[in-house]
């Protein structure tokens, strides 16, 4: 009787509890997750009133305020109150913009957010308390592998890869000296450690940087790794592995991935002269109406003008031995007496002066005479201080490690 008591009052006892667990879970309130928030550029833009639109070409500031509610008297205390923060008179057309409005009735502008590109905006309270702020939009670095193999040129390979083309010109500007760019051969291979930048992980913009790079051009191995030898400067270099950089006191070339259409030739017969024999000491690169002009090394202007066959043109002056020209240009960005240093834009390409066709003809002085600069034997940039060397080394040998097991990509 016992036994079969306790079985009862254990029965029993496991139906009640039965009926709070069942009840318990009755009486739980549903969980509702909050709706989240639309949030762009620090707003939860759900409680405004949004207008995007894009600055047009003539439009002001004032302009774009008057036509949605704001009065002069008003945009004077603006542009007055924010001059310090940012100046309304950078507004560029084609650049996008927001305008924040109340929602009701009055729809009166609350905030004004310019895009001057893809990372930074400006925002402008202009309600009550009126101020403004710079801000970037968060950016996501990722590290991104690419290799190939030369069929006709370096940029057919990589845009049949659908690789950036910013990634070309980077790659251009590595071996500006060190490869000719222009005399690839079918079967040469690349291999490219680097970075993008994702806005709000994303939206692609742009390269960040290239942390390696190797290059097999003829049978000679190149490779490039990105390093800063001083810790005073705040830019960084590319060297080999065997510490040597791969900056030379001179480009190669003055536009990046022109064509060599005539090179320096003392017995040319030029049809612009009626194809007789006129010996050409420059070096011509094609390429289209208002491409940038680079200066090929530091040095300062000591010429810009227009003069007869030479058209619009520039020549710097690098040191006691070397000076460089650039003829043809459609317009001309240094004066003389400015200094510039490698790779600054000194002009467009053009037509001006004797020319049958859109190029800049590329002239070297050596000691007064003019040379053929692909022959000149120039002196490479200084190599890792000695003091950094041993740093360099294992600083490059994992990076290099990761170039050596990437696998070509042999798309077509």
């Amino acid at each position: 009787m016992k036994t079969g008591v306790k079985m009862n009052k254990l029965i029993v006892f496991a139906h009640l509890a039965g009926i709070l667990i069942f009840t318990s879970c009755d009486d739980k309130t549903p969980k509702i997750d909050p709706i989240p928030e639309n949030i762009e550029f620090g707003f939860n833009i759900d409680n405004f009133v949004v207008k995007r639109d894009t600055i047009k070409p003539g439009d002001s500031f004032g302009e774009i305020m008057e036509k949605n509610k704001i009065g002069y008297p008003k945009i004077y205390q603006i542009t007055n109150k924010i001059k310090d923060s940012f100046d309304v008179r950078w507004l560029t057309a084609g650049k996008p913009y927001v305008i924040l409005s109340t929602k009701d009735s009055l729809e009166t502008p609350k905030v004004f957010i310019y895009q001057p590109n893809k990372v930074n905006y400006v925002v402008i309270h202009i309600g009550d308390s009126i101020y403004a702020h710079n801000k970037k939009k968060p950016i996501t670095i990722v590290k991104k592998y690419a290799s190939g193999i030369i069929t006709s040129s370096l940029s057919e390979t990589m845009d049949n890869q659908g690789l950036p083309y910013q990634l070309i010109n980077d790659m251009s500007d590595i071996y500006a000296w060190t490869i000719d760019f222009f005399r690839l051969q079918k079967g040469d291979k690349f291999k490219i450690v680097y970075n993008e930048r994702f806005i709000e992980d994303s939206i692609f913009a742009g390269i960040k940087s290239i942390d390696a790079a190797y290059f097999e051009h003829n049978n000679e191995s190149f490779y490039a790794f990105n390093y800063k030898a001083d810790s005073l400067k705040k830019t960084t270099e590319y060297y080999d592995e065997k510490t040597q950089s791969l900056q030379r006191t001179f480009l190669r070339a003055p536009v990046q991935f022109s064509n060599v259409s005539s090179r320096f030739n003392l017995k040319r017969k030029i049809a612009f002269y009626g194809n007789r024999v006129k010996a050409h000491k420059g070096t011509d690169f094609a390429a289209p109406v208002g491409t940038e002009i680079l200066a090929t090394a530091d040095g300062r202007v000591v010429e810009s003008r227009r003069k007869g066959g030479n058209g619009n043109y520039v020549k710097i002056r690098h040191n006691s031995t070397y000076s460089t020209q650039y003829l043809h240009m459609k317009k001309r960005l240094v004066k003389v007496g400015q200094y510039v240093k490698q790779g600054d834009v000194i002009g467009q390409v053009g037509m001006t002066g004797n020319t049958s066709g859109p190029h800049v003809c590329y002239r070297f002085w050596k000691n007064g005479r003019q040379v053929d600069p692909f022959k000149q034997k120039l002196p490479i940039a200084k190599s890792v201080p000695e003091s950094n060397k041993a740093h360099y080394q294992d600083f490059i040998l994992p990076i290099k490690g990761v170039l050596d097991n990437i696998e070509y990509n042999s798309t077509k």
